[in-house]
């Protein structure tokens, strides 16, 4: 199993950036995912999540500003995250949970909001 994340980098204030995460090994369409974040210092927190059918969780403080989409046919997820302050620096991760299996993570692509 193989999750890689990509579409990291430097962005300013109020601006975006679209994180994709394609994955291998893995019966995708019945795999719940989510992305996560280390913030700088922080522990490891959940953003999102997304299951096979493509219903959506967010934690409060990305509500309204980002958005997890799937491709069942692609094997992919994204992260779509608008409005980005500097509280949103940090390493993105997904994370796969297969059916009767234990969670796979990818290895984190790094954001960073600054002007």
């Amino acid at each position: 199993v193989q999750l890689v994340e990509s579409g990291g980098g430097l962005v300013q204030p109020g601006g975006s950036l679209r994180l994709s995460c394609v994955t291998s090994g893995l019966i995708f369409r019945l795999s719940g995912m989510a992305w996560y974040r280390q913030r700088p210092g922080k522990q490891r927190e959940l953003v999102g999540t997304i299951t096979g059918t493509g219903r959506t969780n967010y934690v409060d403080s990305v509500q309204g500003r980002f958005t997890i989409t799937r491709d069942n046919t692609k094997d992919t997820v994204w992260l779509q995250m608008n409005s980005l302050n500097t509280e949103d620096t940090g390493v993105y991760y997904c994370k796969a949970t297969p059916p009767n299996k234990r969670d796979y993570w990818g290895q984190g692509t790094q954001v960073t909001v600054a002007s």
